[in-house]
């Protein structure tokens, strides 16, 4: 395993000491780390330690999507940090159980009454809204919150874990520096600014005076690809790239129809789908003036089947957040998921992102860098950006 850093060693040590002696007093504890800090190797060694001190300890690792679940399984499993009586799985595996009819299908979903681990680690904590920490608080086992303190609070609400982390890292790892969206992400954090250029084959942003800016821009959407994440500000843009991309994909009905990208607007319990989720339609009929029926693949795996609202394709906000929220309460709402605003898209990640730099007039300089942070970090191998 690789050495650690001073930051990290000193937060290893404060989690191993909370752990063994400040529990009873705090029972969790939240670390805060900018990419490239390297807080799954942290989280690794933490693990070895841990099991040096007691070979019986269970530990629940888990993150708030099934998508974000799988990396952390794969990083995890690669340092060998994972033990036969440890499990990986989402937030809501961990503590919900489903309810099923006669017919054995899923009709909702319940808090279960106990789990039976000594510690729970939480990746991506940055995406943990209030009640599932609160339901994650019941079980009076001690919680480590792991997070990116760079990035935007959750989609849902204004509470977030880590608005003020009790330990961080920000040592950036050389290796980590090499990698040029890494390095396009301090830009980000520390200058609210990213300079135009080429900073390798498949890092590089344009500003509005470059004279392929226009024949750029029209390349990336009419390659579009569902493995690739289009990213902009404001919720106009949102709709007209959505329209864009539906057209040149061949899709000439203003209706959703199979096949489209759609994203969750809303957090539904009962289905188990959350506000920025992304899927792809399999099937999907009318049902009435309000609503369709569908069925939606999930990115994350799971199968959705339900009603879900008419109004909310094209629409400029969430139904949820309008005068119209009693009306659509016996469905769920989606609208088409080509384009995400970035606030949409902090809980997701792909191997190419196209963005579309957008500041709201009010926004602060603090509140900008987060935003462009965020946006960046989404980015896994490829990120191409239109200067405004």
């Amino acid at each position: 395993m690789n050495s650690l850093s001073d930051d990290q060693t000193f937060a290893v040590s404060a989690l191993l000491h909370w752990f063994e002696h400040d529990i009873s007093n705090k029972k969790y504890i939240s670390l805060g780390g900018y990419a490239g800090t390297g807080k799954t190797t942290l989280v690794a060694m933490l693990r070895d330690k841990l099991h040096a001190e007691n070979k019986k300890l269970k530990i629940a690792f888990v993150a708030y999507t099934g998508k974000a679940a799988r990396v952390l399984r794969s990083k995890l499993m690669q340092a060998n940090a994972v033990l036969a009586q440890d499990s990986i799985s989402t937030i809501h595996g961990l503590i919900y159980t489903p309810v099923v009819n006669k017919r054995e299908e899923i009709i909702g979903w319940k808090q279960k009454d106990t789990i039976e681990y000594d510690l729970i680690i939480i990746d991506e904590a940055s995406m943990v809204d209030e009640r599932i920490w609160h339901d994650l608080l019941s079980y009076n086992i001690p919680i480590i919150a792991v997070g990116d303190h760079g990035q935007l609070p959750p989609i849902q609400g204004s509470y977030s874990l880590m608005t003020k982390p009790d330990l961080t890292l920000t040592h950036i790892h050389r290796q980590a520096k090499q990698n040029p969206i890494i390095g396009l992400s301090i830009q980000a954090r520390e200058h609210g600014y990213i300079r135009p250029g080429n900073y390798s084959a498949y890092v590089r942003k344009y500003s509005s005076e470059n004279p392929d800016f226009h024949e750029e821009m029209q390349e990336m959407i009419s390659t579009y690809a569902p493995d690739v994440l289009v990213l902009c500000g404001y919720n106009n843009t949102r709709k007209k790239l959505n329209q864009r991309i539906r057209f040149s994909l061949g899709f000439e009905s203003q209706d959703p129809l199979p096949g489209d990208r759609v994203i969750c607007l809303r957090n539904s319990h009962k289905h188990q789908i959350y506000n920025g989720m992304l899927g792809s339609i399999t099937e999907i009929h009318s049902d009435g003036e309000e609503w369709y029926e569908a069925e939606i693949q999930m990115d994350d795996g799971d199968l959705f089947h339900g009603r879900i609202s008419k109004k909310q394709f094209g629409s400029n906000t969430a139904l949820n957040f309008t005068d119209k929220r009693s009306k659509i309460m016996a469905g769920e709402l989606f609208d088409f998921g080509y384009a995400l605003t970035v606030h949409k898209a902090q809980g997701s990640q792909a191997k190419k992102v196209v963005l579309f730099e957008e500041r709201f007039k009010k926004m602060s300089d603090q509140e900008w860098k987060q935003w462009l942070y965020t946006a960046v970090t989404r980015a896994e191998e490829e990120l191409i950006i239109f200067g405004s």
